[in-house]
């Protein structure tokens, strides 16, 4: 095997190069090479600079995944990069691909620094539920300054060598493809012009700024929706003004172990992990996807607008299919106003828009086009009879091998399949709307799904930039099922005395984004009304309805789109406030139902709601529905605002203890034993003191 870390001379110069596939992280190999070659160079009186690259696509890619939770092994990352940056000849650091975390922390370390370009770089471990532990926090603004280090280190969000230049975090864009010979031209420049050692530690403390500071924080408490990385970032940062390189560095290690402690971390790194693992299903396990290029969608509402407008940002041909020619107008007009949204935010270059809509996109009123396509998307109105009409019409038209997928949130996918002479082509592709911006993708696998189609689906949705989990078939999958049950826990509490403004302030301070409620008025009281009206016949005689919202939608209130829904929507209260007649309609059928009212704890909704939520989880893993609970956790985060910090309701399960939640249950079971029973997965996990993740190989 060879050595991930080499050493040789160039001339006068150091080479050293980092080569440890595939992404070059700092493992205990490369930081134990990294310590020989600077041993090395400081006592090789024929090396005057030396010159730190990376091997292959990227520079370094921050620490070893493989070692996270294992016990620290020296020499660790900050003593390494304190190492580098105390050589007394000048260090320069050739960036190109990425210099992500303990990468860039490296760069810093280093006295110049080159990037190429399109280079990545960043401070994401905010995004693990850590901060900068290797030297970032305290380097960093002594090099850029106190507000630019903060917009690094408190949202985690990589920048361009453009902006790295701006700031002053890299000196120099290099130029070529060949980032090993544009560093040593540039270390050849630096030693003619008489460059000395430049060590980021040794530049004067950055002034404090305590309004910026302050400023910060309230954004901060405000955004992070209970996340405790980022203040601790901004509090680490802070100590870069109050204390010399050394003490600074001491006390961002103090407060990088105080979150390497911390169950947010734990929750953070599990969703990590299982963003990694939730493609890798043996079924697919070596079998290859169709080739796909051009994509077909029949639709053009805002959802099928929104899956052509995601395959178009992908390269893909798209032809959208819609009942007449003005609605296909209106389809394109939608995409346009979508891609128009994309330039504006960054994402597409305006002559890559251009030459989409001139060339990319056909929006038309034939199903004959679809002929030519490799999948075929269908997005119509949520009906049986209306989908499976269409998709007699696409086995039609449609050629041997084309995926056939339809978008259904809630039917019954081996039904839509049967009306095709070829099942085995047809699968569910569950989008979420937005569906060009939100990463979800729910893959729901048939009865008859071929396995290559299932891997089409998959590469399909890695192409359109999606976080794919995959389903099997019963009512609403993994998400909707499980969200119908938790929301039923909440409607409960409602009629049992609970505040809707309540539960959503309890469950935002839990850390969703928005409350069970404001997400009902987001996507339209109606959406629940209709959902509510075709399970009607599958109401058991003793679930308790919630018959206030049938009244909201009677009024007239359908949300943000009506102005009125759970709360009220105008130019005083754009994001809504609360409506004093809707606890009116309520405390109306409370009465109407015999129910007296009671005092809810803002713990207790978060435990009902979490218990209700966890249960069908397990429900929905047991019954082969979610294949393992990382399925669970993962369609949970990318699709219903659950805490990323909190690594997803599974994981959460398993850090309160599944026995708490099946007692939890019981108890509550007390009050009403229809809608309050331990799934079987749960109380057999919690009798072994077991956990889901035991699920998760």
């Amino acid at each position: 095997m060879s050595e991930p870390v080499t050493y040789r001379l160039e001339g006068r110069i150091a080479l050293v190069t980092i080569d440890n596939q595939p992404v070059n992280a700092l493992s205990h190999a490369v930081r134990e090479g990294l310590d020989g070659a600077i041993t090395r160079f400081a006592g090789d009186d024929a090396a005057e600079a030396l010159l730190l690259t990376g091997a292959g696509r990227v520079f370094l890619g921050g620490a070893d995944i493989t070692e996270f939770g294992k016990p620290p092994r020296a020499p660790s990352l900050p003593d390494v990069i304190t190492a580098i940056e105390g050589l007394e000849k000048p260090v320069i650091a050739a960036i190109h691909g990425v210099a992500l975390g303990g990468g860039l922390e490296v760069a810093l370390g280093a006295h110049y620094r080159l990037a190429m370009p399109g280079t990545s770089l960043g401070l994401p471990e905010v995004k693990l539920g850590i901060l900068p532990g290797a030297g970032g926090t305290q380097r960093a603004p002594r090099l850029v300054g106190v507000a630019a280090a903060l917009d690094m280190i408190t949202s985690g969000t990589p920048i361009g060598p453009e902006k790295a230049l701006e700031i002053g975090l890299i000196d120099r864009i290099g130029s070529g493809d060949d980032p090993a010979a544009a560093g040593l031209a540039y270390a050849e420049e630096l030693l003619a012009a008489g460059a000395q050692a430049r060590p980021v530690g040794a530049l004067p403390m950055p002034q404090d700024a305590p309004e910026l500071f302050e400023a910060r924080r309230a954004a901060l408490e405000k955004s992070a929706r209970g996340e405790i990385a980022p203040l601790t970032a901004l509090d680490a940062v802070r100590a870069a003004t109050r204390l010399p390189i050394g003490e600074g560095l001491e006390e961002e290690r103090r407060l990088f172990q105080q979150l390497l402690d911390s169950p947010q971390r734990a929750g953070m790194i599990h969703a990590f992990f299982n963003d990694r693992k939730v493609a890798k299903l043996p079924e697919i396990a070596g079998v290859a996807p169709r080739d796909f290029a051009s994509v077909g969608v029949i639709g053009g509402g805002t959802m099928g607008a929104g899956i052509a407008t995601a395959a178009l940002l992908a390269g893909l041909r798209v032809s959208l299919v819609e009942r007449d020619a003005d609605a296909a107008e209106r389809a394109r007009a939608t995409i346009e106003k979508n891609l128009a949204a994309a330039v504006k935010r960054g994402k597409l270059g305006q002559e890559r828009r251009d030459a989409i809509l001139s060339g990319a996109l056909d929006c038309v009123t034939g199903y004959e086009v679809l002929g030519g396509a490799d999948v075929i998307i269908e997005a119509v109105f949520e009906s049986m009879d209306v989908k499976k009409e269409v998709f007699a019409q696409i086995d039609r038209v449609a050629r041997p091998g084309t995926v056939l997928a339809t978008n259904t949130s809630y039917l019954d996918i081996n039904e839509i399949a049967r009306a095709t002479s070829r099942p085995q082509d047809v699968i569910g592709l569950h989008f979420f709307s937005p569906a060009h911006v939100m990463k979800l993708l729910e893959i729901v696998v048939a009865g008859k799904t071929a396995p290559e189609v299932t891997a089409t689906a998959f590469a399909l949705g890695k192409a359109l930039g999606k976080t794919c989990v995959r389903a099997g078939v019963c009512d609403g999958f993994i998400g909707n099922r499980i969200l119908s049950h938790y929301r039923a826990a909440a409607d409960h509490m409602v009629l049992d005395g609970a505040s809707p403004y309540q539960i959503d302030a309890a469950l935002r301070d839990f850390g969703f984004p928005m409350g069970p409620y404001q997400v009902a008025d987001l996507a339209g009281l109606d959406i629940g009304y209709m959902t509510r009206q075709r399970k009607a016949d599958q109401r058991h005689e003793r679930d308790r309805y919630p018959g206030w919202a049938d009244t909201l939608y009677e009024m007239g209130r359908l949300g943000q789109k009506s102005g009125r829904g759970y709360y009220i929507y105008d130019e005083q209260s754009p994001r809504g406030r609360l409506d004093p007649e809707v606890e009116e309609i309520i405390a109306a059928e409370r009465e109407a139902q015999g129910i007296r009212p009671r005092d809810f704890t803002d713990e207790e909704i978060v435990e009902r709601y979490m218990a209700a939520m966890v249960n069908e989880g397990a429900r929905v893993v047991d019954e082969g529905i979610a294949q393992r609970p990382l399925d669970v956790d993962v369609t949970l985060l990318y699709g219903y605002g659950f805490p990323r910090h909190r690594g997803g309701p599974m994981h959460y399960a398993d850090t309160a203890g599944l026995g708490v939640i099946r007692d939890r249950i019981q108890r509550y079971a007390g009050g009403d034993d229809h809608f309050w029973q331990v799934a079987p997965l749960l109380a057999r996990l919690a009798d072994d003191q077991s956990t889901f993740a035991s699920l998760n190989g």
